[in-house]
Formats: structure tokens, C-alpha cells, sequence
């Protein structure tokens, strides 16, 4: 019997369990020690000089002179900025599923399917060896923070839940297999950790989402749960059905050891009352994470609540200001990390040890600090509504609903805007599920309206009288409009997202109808509407 199984055979022992705990208390103060003495700085440019070393004989290596290259600004004028869609058609689309010493050296042997959140076409990110191993470092890293900072912590004498896709993945071809990412690093928990995780693998690889969703409940009742992460929307679906199937009014009585729920991937704001309230206990941290298709970015720091970013597990990042952004064009600002400044907007671009080359992820980030380098996620780059000039953003458009939220006594659970294009004029539709309906729905449209009318002089010009866009449109759905929607576009579960903001309308239009075909409306203003 070897190392990892016998530590399984003993592992339902109480005292194997406290010593395994213990010992990774000791793991978990020396990985924040070794956190506290890092340079960031001189770690990325180490960082950046690896990942070059190393693909240097692979094909975009060679076409982009990576043995030559000495410097970060050597770097940046070799290697052009590229959205996924420009290294698929570059490198990686004649050759798929095949990706072998392509852009990474060896054959890529996951490919994590995701079709983002803003945009249909699925994606085929690379997963590499290293990537993997980068991945479980960060995982690693959020328990070490959380442990270091509650010494009395028992995370690991009880069971580790991560509420994922199915492990379930396809293989396209001989050594190479694609799916969720969640069921990739399932099936890469390494041996001796699986007593010590939930849920077990035939659970993990059920496919059938809502199926999956009711036997995690079921199992989990008689588990020592310690620790849960996930997509907030979708921990929310889990925690009702654990307190349906257990009695129980909040999941802290489920579980009476939980000391954290890690959640990541969305802003959290719309869901932070709800998930509070139905954990039922201040004791249970919350904790945000930074993990995304491409790797694991930051991670939550316990002593300001802001995200840390990860600069030693092989991503070497770079940033683009929001407003010199422009898809399809090269930016005239391009920085590292020993360049930005805190309270500027940028666009995340990384290199990473997948393959994927000064690659623009989508997504924005503000720094609050830089020794250490701790961030906000702001929002999406393709998660902007202009399609009557009004140049609206996802963080304008959260901050709003947030704000009338506190001002009308409303809670909002689930929410999407786009554009109606109509005969005389357009104007905007919003979808929104209330955990806690609003009284008046026009005084909610008419304290949204003017709270962005506050926040972005583009969109008060465009909804001057005689300007352009009338009041927007909203339909309050009835409690799980969104999860039907998601169901019936495949996008239940794992690590799918609702699609916030649609810049075109066709999501918006297929949101509608389905809600409005599926009798799912509780109320509706149509655009300009007088209260």
C-alpha cells in the first residue's frame, strides 16, 4: 500500500485527521511567510524570463524570437496583445484538438470549455501540466491565508466541498480531454487529499446538473463540511436545497463546522445579503476569489478583504488602461506590474504557463495597493451597452442597481440589461429577478434611471427629453426565471455565469421571450412608461 492510500485507510480516524490538519497549519504558515518576502516585481520579471526559457522551441517561441528576448519591453515588441479569438486562428484551430508544441511544449492535455460570459461561441482554453499544478498552488494559497489567519482553524478535519462541473469530459482525441474546468481540477485532486474533499467522485461525475444538485444536498447532510466553494448563483441553488432536505432554517445549522464560502468568477454585490443571510452565522468567513478559464489570478487577503494578486506560480501579468482599450487595435499604453498606479481601471492581459501569449482575458481590475499588489475586479470589457451612444459599463450598471437596492428596500438576485431596437427609437430592456420584490416597480425604474443618470454624463445626455432613449423597460421575473433560462441554453451549473450585459440584443431577445413564453414574468414597464 503506498503513501496516499494508507493515509485514506486512516483517514476517517479523528486523530489522523487532527494531525493532518495540523500539518497543514505548519504548510500554511510558511507559504504566507514566503508570500510576506516576496518581491513582486523582481518575481514577475522571473516569472516572464521562465515561461520564455521554456517555450522558446515551440512554435510561437520561434516565430517571435523568445530566445532573443532579455527584457519586459523586448517583450512587449515581440509578442502583439491578442484576444483568444487571435491565437485560436493563429496558432491552435488546424490543429485541434492536437495542441502540441504549439504555443506550450508537449501536448496539452486538458482543454477547458467555456463560452465566457458574453459571448456564445464555445472557447478552448489550453490546460497545461503546469497549469494544473499552478491552479492547485492557488487553491492551496486560499486555504493557507484563511488558516493563517484563524489559528484555531479545523478546515481539515472535516470535508473540503467544491461545487463544480462534471468530471465527466470528453476526449477528442488520444491523451487530450475537454470540459468543464472545475471537473478537470476534480479529477486532479491529488489522492491523498480526496477523504479530505466532497463530493466523491461518482457524485463529481454526474452530468445532469439538476440531478447533481439534489444528490450534493442529500450526501452532504451527513457530512462534516468545513469549507464550500463556487459560482455564487449556483451555491445559492445548493443552499436551498440542503435547507429543504434537512429542515433546517440556515446552513449554518447544516453545518455546524463551516468556517468558509469561497466564492469567485462574478461580482459578488448582488448576492452577498443573500448568501449572508441564509448562512446564518457572521463566523463563517466569505471569501473571494479570482479564478478564471486561462488560471487562478488572486486570491482573497483576510486582512483588507481586497484580492491579492498571485505573482509566483507561473502567470506573468499586464495592463492596459480601460480608456485607451480599443478591441482590434494595438494600445498605446502597455505596462507590467512595476509600472501601474492604484485607483486607474485596466484591462487584465496575461502569459501563462498553458501557452497563452499576452492574452486579453476580458476582464478589468483597479489596484487599491502595490506592495503588496491587492485589487478590485471591476467588470468585463465586453460588458459595456452603447449601442445608442451612451457608453454604459458593467460597474456603473452594478453600482446603480446596488444603490436602488438600498434605497428602495429591494434585493436583486439575478439581473441582465441590452438593447431593444425599435421602430422609432431604441431603448433598454432590463431583466430582473428580486430575492425581495420591490412594492412599486416604476419608483425601482425611476431610482435605477436616475442613479446612472448621476454616475455617467453620456447616458443623462442620451436621456434628455427630445435626446433619444426613453426611460428603460423592466420585467421583474418570477423566483428562478434566470436558472430556467440557463437550463435551456445548456449553461446550467459548473462554472457558467449569467451574461450580464449584451451589447447586440440577441441574448436580450432570447432572455425575453423565454421568460415571457415560459410565464415567468411577475411584471412588466414598458419602455417610458410614466410611473
Amino acid at each position: 500500500m503506498n503513501a496516499s492510500a494508507a493515509l485514506a485507510a486512516l483517514s476517517g480516524s479523528r486523530a489522523v485527521r487532527r494531525i493532518v490538519n495540523e500539518a497543514f497549519h505548519v504548510h500554511a504558515r510558511a507559504r504566507m511567510r514566503r508570500l510576506a518576502a516576496i518581491d513582486p516585481f523582481a518575481e514577475q520579471r522571473r516569472t516572464l524570463r521562465r515561461l520564455l526559457a521554456y517555450a522558446r522551441g515551440t512554435r510561437f517561441g520561434r516565430d517571435h524570437g523568445f530566445a532573443e528576448i532579455r527584457s519586459i519591453e523586448a517583450y512587449q515588441r515581440r509578442v502583439p496583445i491578442r484576444t483568444y479569438e487571435d491565437l485560436w486562428k493563429d496558432y491552435l484551430c488546424e490543429n485541434y484538438p492536437l495542441l502540441e508544441d504549439l504555443t506550450w511544449p508537449g501536448r496539452i492535455p486538458y482543454l477547458a470549455l467555456t463560452s465566457g460570459t458574453t459571448q456564445g461561441a464555445t472557447k478552448y482554453i489550453p490546460v497545461s501540466r503546469q497549469m494544473v499544478r499552478s491552479n492547485r498552488k492557488a487553491a492551496q494559497t486560499v486555504t493557507a491565508a484563511h488558516m493563517t489567519a484563524r489559528p484555531d482553524s479545523r478546515l481539515f478535519e472535516g470535508r473540503i466541498f467544491f461545487l463544480g462541473g462534471t468530471t465527466r469530459l470528453e476526449e477528442p482525441a488520444p491523451g487530450v480531454r475537454q470540459g468543464d474546468l472545475s471537473g478537470v481540477a476534480a479529477l486532479e485532486v491529488a489522492p491523498a487529499l480526496r477523504p479530505f474533499t466532497f463530493p466523491p467522485i461518482d457524485l463529481a461525475l454526474e452530468s445532469d446538473w439538476d440531478r447533481k444538485l439534489t444528490r450534493l444536498a442529500e450526501h452532504s447532510l451527513g457530512e462534516r463540511i468545513t469549507l464550500v466553494s463556487g459560482v455564487p448563483s449556483w451555491l445559492l441553488m445548493l443552499f436551498h436545497q440542503v435547507l429543504a432536505r434537512s429542515g433546517r432554517s440556515t446552513i449554518a445549522e447544516v453545518w455546524p463546522n463551516l468556517e468558509m464560502v469561497v466564492h469567485g468568477g462574478v461580482k459578488f454585490d448582488p448576492y452577498e445579503r443573500a448568501i449572508r443571510t441564509i448562512v446564518g452565522s457572521d463566523a463563517v468567513r466569505l471569501q473571494e476569489t479570482y479564478p478564471c478559464s486561462e488560471g487562478f489570478i488572486a486570491f482573497g487577503d483576510p486582512a483588507t478583504g481586497l484580492l491579492r494578486l498571485l505573482v509566483d506560480h507561473g502567470i506573468f501579468y499586464e495592463f492596459i488602461p480601460v480608456d485607451e482599450y480599443r478591441e482590434g487595435r494595438v494600445p498605446g499604453t502597455r505596462l507590467w506590474l512595476g509600472d501601474v498606479v492604484t485607483g486607474v481601471d485596466y484591462v487584465l492581459v496575461v502569459s501563462t504557463c498553458a501557452g497563452m501569449w499576452a492574452h486579453v482575458i476580458g476582464d478589468t481590475i483597479r489596484f487599491e495597493s502595490l506592495d503588496p499588489p491587492l485589487l478590485r475586479f471591476t467588470g468585463r470589457t465586453r460588458y459595456t451597452l452603447s449601442a445608442f451612444g451612451e457608453h454604459l459599463d458593467h460597474e456603473e450598471v452594478e453600482a446603480a442597481l446596488g444603490e436602488t437596492s438600498a434605497a428602495t428596500g429591494t434585493m436583486v438576485h439575478e439581473w441582465h440589461v441590452g438593447p431593444v431596437f425599435a421602430d422609432a427609437s431604441g431603448f433598454h430592456q432590463y431583466v430582473i429577478e428580486f430575492g425581495e420584490t420591490p412594492r412599486r416597480i416604476d419608483a425601482f425604474r425611476a431610482s435605477l434611471d436616475e442613479e446612472l443618470r448621476r454616475r455617467n454624463d453620456d447616458y443623462r445626455a442620451h436621456r434628455a427629453p427630445g435626446s433619444g432613449i426613453p426611460a428603460p423597460a423592466l420585467i421583474a421575473t418570477r423566483p428562478g426565471a434566470f436558472e430556467s433560462w440557463m437550463r435551456s441554453r445548456g449553461k446550467l451549473g459548473g462554472q457558467n455565469k449569467v451574461p450580464r450585459m449584451d451589447g447586440g440584443g440577441a441574448l436580450t431577445r432570447d432572455l425575453v421571450d423565454h421568460v415571457r413564453g415560459a410565464d415567468l414574468v411577475e411584471s412588466e414597464l414598458g419602455p417610458g412608461d410614466p410611473p
